[in-house]
């Protein structure tokens, strides 16, 4: 799952970071096929190179030290408002089909079976980003046919121009990576796909995982396998395999 979250990183990107495997996933990008690309976290910080030291939240000091720009959540969130976030992550409870996300409750609003934390800047990277990229376990109860509710959408209902009718300035989702595999997105939206099976699954097992009649690729295939120099930096951003232990 990182290694291919930091595929999803082109050279000369801004990427909102948050948390967890996306911030191994800069790591990587940035020492390999994006040494240009920049990482902007939500507490306010800017870089142009992964902490020296590994990252439990984004405000831990090594995350500071060293920082292109140290400064304000607002001024964070306002260069997102600009524009300006070529790809942001985001994790959630559930995705459907249609890449919208859930991470405010499950079930019936006026008496919900699970409350969730709700947005925190989830529906800022689905509305102004760029792109943006899911990271989430492949289990039927979190990719679902319809989330329990929108609380950062993709691309609503599916239509033809939904994001655009609905006034979202970003592109919408780009890919959902998951423990089984990569769904993406026709452009200009839609409903994902299964384009890539990680090595050691196959396609019905990820049909069976998934919550609606997942469509699959013409060309589906395996996905690449982290590379020798990818495995090295995963290992040197994560030593204890912290986020990334099974």
């Amino acid at each position: 799952m990182v290694a291919a979250a930091s595929r999803e990183i082109r050279d000369g990107d801004l990427v909102f970071v948050g948390m967890r495997l996306p911030v191994l996933a800069y790591g990587v990008a940035r020492n390999s096929h994006a040494p240009n690309a920049r990482g902007l976290f939500e507490v306010g910080l800017m870089r142009d190179q992964p902490a020296s030291a590994f990252l439990g939240t984004m405000g831990d000091p090594p995350n500071v030290a060293g920082a292109l720009w140290a400064t304000r959540m607002s001024n964070a969130m306002a260069l997102m408002a600009q524009g300006n976030v070529d790809l942001g992550f985001i994790g959630g409870a559930e995705v459907d089909r249609f890449g919208n996300l859930n991470t405010s409750y499950i079930g019936d609003p006026d008496q919900p079976k699970v409350k969730l934390p709700g947005s925190g800047g989830g529906a800022d990277i689905a509305i102004l980003s760029r792109r943006w990229v899911t990271l989430m376990s492949h289990e039927k109860r979190r990719l679902v046919d319809r989330v329990s509710f929108v609380t950062s959408p993709g691309y609503g209902d599916g239509s033809p121009g939904w994001r655009k009718r609905n006034g979202l300035l970003g592109g919408g989702p780009h890919a959902i990576i998951t423990t089984l595999g990569v769904l993406r997105f026709p452009e200009g939206g839609g409903e994902a796909r299964l384009e890539s099976v990680h090595p050691g699954h196959d396609v019905h097992e990820v049909l069976d995982s998934t919550g609606w009649d997942l469509s699959v690729s013409p060309a589906v295939k395996e996905t690449s396998a982290p590379t020798d120099a990818e495995l090295e930096a995963i290992r040197r951003f994560d030593p204890d395999g912290f986020w990334t232990r099974s």
